[in-house]
């Protein structure tokens, strides 16, 4: 009888372990937001995307002010539709920007919102127009390599 009830103690605690570490996995890798706010849903279209994923973080001054919801193509305009849910305690003026930004040099992709002047709040539904696309590292190099065979392949000015 003894032997029975440890082992039932045992494996109650193994299974609160692997609990924990499922948690921490799914927290860690940003698939689970244990955020119990009321949110308001808007929409934003972005030229390029790049790495951002569902439950991306939406940041304004550095503080979470809600996730990414959903991302979709739209055919129509040949972007990418994406479908923000902030939380309703922040509010933002109808012209705030938005633009994808990357923690650190590779690090993972959020949406930053620049807040602007406007004295009407965005609302449920509404698009947001202003956007910045991602900046992509691969880009960015393709870029500057053939800048730098542009350089080297025109003769030097003559004196």
């Amino acid at each position: 009888m003894e032997r029975s009830r440890s082992d039932v103690w045992v494996g109650l605690f193994v299974l609160v372990g692997a609990a924990a570490m499922l948690f921490l996995a799914l927290q860690s890798a940003n698939l689970l937001s244990l955020s119990f706010q009321p949110t308001y849903r808007v929409v934003a279209k972005f030229d390029n995307i790049g790495g951002l994923k569902r439950q991306a973080a939406v940041k304004s001054a550095g503080v979470v002010v809600g996730r990414v919801d959903t991302i979709a193509f739209d055919d129509k305009s040949y972007q990418a539709q994406v479908t923000l849910a902030l939380e309703t305690r922040y509010v933002f003026p109808k012209d705030s920007s938005l633009k994808i930004l990357t923690s650190g040099l590779l690090g993972e992709q959020y949406i930053g919102i620049q807040a602007g002047a406007d004295e009407k709040n965005l609302a449920a539904g509404d698009t947001i127009t202003s956007t910045q696309s991602a900046v992509v590292l691969e880009n960015l190099i393709g870029q500057f390599l053939y800048n730098r065979a542009a350089d080297a392949s025109t003769p030097a000015a003559k004196k």
